[in-house]
């Protein structure tokens, strides 16, 4: 594909293979935006509201990065993605294992009270 081509395909309108789900961009959403030039998650910052952003974020953060970002091709738009998604999809791996050790941490000090009491 030549450079032409590749102002045809980032002329505003977002391909299909771009509109897809970018563990980045919820994870990471904030240094994401910023690296990729977006700043909606900055919308992030704001308690509360950042539960349901964050999801946002991950469902439209590719769509953003691709009408902000000055790519060649979607291969070089996936190229750079990919490394955000694996981090992200790392970093919420190690949050989820965290969240159940931690309930369960907390599961046994309770249990171990309740014990005690008894």
């Amino acid at each position: 594909m030549d450079q032409n081509d590749a102002r045809v395909i980032n002329n505003g309108s977002v391909p299909t293979e771009v509109k897809k789900w970018n563990w980045g961009a919820f994870q990471f959403n904030i240094a994401w935006g910023l690296g990729n030039k977006t700043y909606l998650p900055l919308l992030c910052l704001i308690p509360i509201f950042n539960i349901v952003w964050i999801f946002v974020c991950g469902a439209k953060g590719n769509e953003w990065a691709w009408k902000k970002g000055n790519y060649q091709d979607v291969q070089t738009f996936k190229a750079v993605q990919a490394t955000w998604n694996r981090a992200g999809l790392i970093m919420f791996l190690i949050t989820v294992v965290l969240v159940v050790l931690y309930i369960a941490f907390i599961g046994a000090i309770i249990a171990a009270l309740v014990n005690s009491v008894n």
